[in-house]
């Protein structure tokens, strides 16, 4: 029994011998990761002098997973790493305020985010009275930090709306539009010339303002103030720009001349169409949306490279769509389906309303030919008009690769955190959207006594 017993204890023993060992290597792995880090950024302050907030709109996990298996190289055998997989820290919930239940629109979750509080689905940076709530845009402002957003939808959309202003509507965008003129803010690039008529554009001039409405005249803006409006409304879809990467252009224009304010700067970029094909349960759109995104936060991660006093957090507001990588009791999805489109489908259906040959331009824009059935179904469609068609087509490529969808509204999906920077190690793990802006609050400079 003495035997058995010191044979137990010696054994005992030797796991915990091992287990030290495991944790030792365990620890220099760890320690090897954030040696390469600081190698990487040199000798970072613990504290930011610059904030960039970006925000994928209506971006939930199954949107970076999807952006994943859309880039990989079917050639090789590894699946190659986004930038998505690189940056990852965390992840948030995104439930708004207990009157609008637990699935947020873009107003709620932006005001959370911008503002450390929980409203009403609708509202923009005011709280559940209606009462207007400091932003993070405001308190940096009040700090002498330069602010700016650059975005892919109108400016004055809930998102950079929210961090800019206050309206107890989202859908007042005219009243929107007006109110940036109280903002100071430095720089704002998207669209939205709809809203911003000549008269206000001269209000704006008079403050100082250069405004642009040709996006070839971003490169000619140096220093200063500037809005830059570059369409109706949102920006066109990177599947259909001829001109892509604009978000990355509008990042990198905002990045230079934000930094020229020795105080710092708070920079929100969104890829706000990600939602808008998110709604329209469009794949193909989407991951073009995806890949602007993604661009634009390379573009940042470079910029941190060199600026190693700037923080980037990255997340999403919400989940739109429901999307599902694989579909119908099948496990495949097929992205070179997805890879082969070459065009929006409501750019297809138009072209195919358009033209007499209509058969031979859809498989050209879609990249494969479809069958005798689906040609029929798209027959029929075309018949109907440019809606039905467009809505025919995006069912056809969800067929052919296997893609799912459960609405085309918001779900209440957790979504993830992406940072990098000085303090990017307080964004890990689970948080509320609420915290992210508290934490991001805590980081702007204290005001002198």
């Amino acid at each position: 029994m003495l035997i058995m017993g010191v044979t137990k204890k010696m054994k005992f023993f030797k796991r915990c011998i091992l287990a030290g060992v495991a944790l030792l290597g365990s620890m220099g792995v760890t320690a090897q990761a954030e040696t390469q880090m600081q190698t990487m950024l040199g000798d970072a302050p613990s504290v930011p002098k610059n904030i960039v907030i970006m925000i994928g709109d209506g971006m939930g996990p199954a949107y970076t997973s999807a952006y994943r298996y859309y880039k990989d190289n079917p050639d090789t055998q590894e699946i190659e790493q986004t930038v998505f997989d690189r940056l990852l820290v965390g992840t948030s919930s995104t439930y708004p305020a207990r009157v609008s239940g637990y699935v947020t629109d873009s107003a709620a979750s932006a005001t959370a985010l911008a503002t450390g509080t929980k409203t009403y689905n609708g509202a923009i940076s005011v709280d559940t009275n209606k009462q207007p709530i400091a932003t993070i845009m405001e308190k940096a402002k009040a700090l002498g930090l330069s602010t700016g957003v650059a975005v892919t939808s109108q400016i004055n959309h809930a998102t950079p709306a929210a961090f800019l202003s206050h309206n107890e509507s989202r859908s007042n965008y005219d009243e929107l539009a007006h109110s940036y003129l109280k903002t100071d803010a430095d720089v704002m690039l998207g669209g939205g010339q709809k809203y911003f008529p000549a008269s206000l554009i001269k209000k704006f001039e008079a403050k100082g303002y250069q405004y642009i409405s040709d996006f070839n005249q971003l490169d000619s803006v140096k220093q200063g103030k500037v809005i830059g409006l570059f369409a109706d409304v949102q920006l066109p879809w990177a599947i259909d720009d001829s001109d892509s990467n604009k978000l990355s252009k509008m990042t990198t224009k905002a990045l230079a001349l934000l930094s020229q304010n020795d105080l710092g700067f708070v920079l929100l970029v969104e890829g706000s169409l990600i939602d808008w094909a998110g709604h329209n349960n469009d794949i193909a759109t989407a991951m073009g949306e995806m890949e602007e995104f993604a661009n634009a936060i390379e573009v940042v991660e470079q910029y941190i490279r060199k600026n190693n006093d700037t923080l980037m957090v990255v997340t999403a507001d919400h989940n739109t769509g429901g999307l599902s990588i694989g579909a119908n009791g099948e496990y495949s999805w097929d992205t070179s389906i997805i890879r082969g489109v070459q065009a929006s489908p409501d750019v297809i259906a138009s072209d195919a309303l358009a033209n007499g040959d209509w058969r031979a331009r859809v498989t050209l824009n879609l990249g494969f030919e479809p069958n005798d059935d689906e040609l029929s179904q798209l027959s029929r469609a075309r018949m109907q008009g440019k809606e039905v068609m467009s809505t025919s087509i995006k069912q056809l490529i969800d067929s052919r690769s296997n893609t799912g969808w459960t609405t085309v509204g918001h779900t209440g999906v957790d979504v993830q955190v992406f940072a990098m920077g000085p303090a990017a190690s307080l964004f890990s793990g689970y948080q509320d959207n609420t915290d992210i802006a508290t934490k991001l609050i805590s980081l702007l400079p204290k005001k002198k006594l």
